[in-house]
């Protein structure tokens, strides 16, 4: 986070909220110059702190009310690049991470309901390389993904 101050968490922060505001509007709200907005937004792009500009979509309202995590484990030599790239090749798994401990990796996994859960969490474990996996269902969002009190925390610091 070495290259966002205040002003790019306020800036950050106000697309959030509201990401069809635009750099104009944005500026005058802010009290800054539009170039300003403008150079910042580009320089946050450029640098990977801004991922992307697309809306954020409920899984649950386009049809998939189901949220899972698994934990994967996989054949020692099989390399986790290789599975994640099949995992990619199924539309319901959201996520998904390498991590630490007794599993290899972690997926978020979405389904239209606990039976087509099954039918996702069988294409999961027919991927080559997959040895066992590890399902938990999500009975409610508690906090949903965040990252905005993290940015302000970091410009704190």
């Amino acid at each position: 986070m070495a290259g966002v101050d205040a002003l790019d968490a306020r800036i950050l922060d106000l697309f959030a909220t509201e990401p069809r505001v635009g750099v104009l509007e944005a500026s005058r709200r802010l009290g800054v110059a539009r170039g300003t907005v403008q150079a910042r937004l580009d320089r946050m792009q450029r640098d990977g702190v801004v991922r992307g500009w697309g809306p954020e979509i409920d899984t649950a309202a386009i049809g998939f009310p189901v949220t899972a995590f698994a934990t994967l484990q996989i054949e020692q030599g099989s390399g986790h690049t290789a599975v994640a790239a099949a995992l990619a090749g199924i539309p319901e798994v959201l996520e998904v991470y390498t991590i630490t401990g007794a599993e290899d990796l972690w997926c978020r996994i979405v389904a239209r309901s606990n039976a087509d859960l099954q039918r996702v969490i069988d294409q999961v474990v027919i991927v080559r390389g997959v040895q066992r996996a590890s399902t938990v269902i999500a009975l409610a969002e508690q906090v949903a993904h965040r990252v905005l009190p993290l940015v302000q925390a970091a410009t704190r610091s």
